[in-house]
């Protein structure tokens, strides 16, 4: 997490930690700074401090923060790509280098994204002949974003909905039932992401997706007006991301 921080009459930055960047290394308490913001991405809060160094009349930054940091070099070999820093530190340098970019030997193209951060952090492992380095190997990073899906997206939901008729899940089922369902994956999913099991995971979501698929058509629906409906709701949201939840702004 990003936070723009104000020390009144001084000036206005940002920083990741709060207490070593302007308590322990400027000396302020926390009762003698605000936050006047904070985010996820170093973009926004990049553009964020320059707006608000303009509008509290205060010097402004030559460079945006996230021009800062040394481009991060990644070393990608025919198995990994290997990050010169720790795990426990690799998020912070990949947040610092969004929209970084890289191929290895066999012609992936990966890209440092809000969407492909938590994957790498999840999956990083420390190197063995280096604890400052670690790594992640290219070929799950691939299948994870950049293969084709094994089922097209398209007729996905159709295929559901063949499954449930065959099996007279819409002859003899109700809405109440599927319900019950749904309760029941979202616990087992519940279970796989506590036990961080990745295979249970992916089962429960899965299992997840083809109750809702049929709770829709119970309820006079299909899935995909319900997806589009959500969609529609939230394209125009803005907001932050508040200790790892988007909370939208208020109107």
């Amino acid at each position: 997490m990003y936070y723009l921080y104000h020390i009144p009459g001084k000036k206005i930055g940002v920083t990741r930690n709060l207490n070593k960047r302007v308590t322990e290394t400027q000396g302020y308490k926390p009762t003698e700074y605000e936050v006047l913001d904070q985010s996820e991405d170093i973009n926004y809060i990049s553009n964020r401090e320059i707006e608000l160094q303009k509008s509290y009349g205060y010097k402004v930054d030559r460079k945006l923060y996230k021009h800062l940091f040394k481009k991060m070099r990644i070393n990608p070999t025919d198995q990994t790509s290997t990050f010169p820093v720790p795990v426990n530190k690799l998020k912070g340098r990949l947040m610092d280098s969004l929209g970084m970019t890289w191929e290895t030997p066999q012609g992936y193209k990966f890209e440092i994204t809000q969407k492909t951060i938590p994957w790498i952090v999840q999956n990083a492992k420390t190197s063995m002949y280096n604890e400052d380095r670690s790594y992640i190997y290219n070929k799950a990073f691939h299948e994870a974003f950049q293969a084709e899906p094994a089922v097209s997206v398209d007729n996905v939901f159709e295929n559901i909905r063949e499954w449930a008729q065959a099996r007279g899940i819409y002859d003899s089922g109700d809405v109440k039932t599927q319900l019950i369902k749904l309760y029941e994956e979202t616990g087992e999913l519940a279970q796989a992401v506590l036990k961080d099991n990745k295979d249970d995971i992916v089962d429960a979501i899965g299992d997840a997706v083809v109750v809702l698929t049929n709770l829709a058509t119970l309820a006079g629906f299909n899935i995909e007006y319900c997806i589009d409906s959500a969609y529609s709701e939230i394209s125009n949201r803005t907001g932050n991301m508040v200790n790892g939840t988007f909370v939208k702004d208020q109107l």
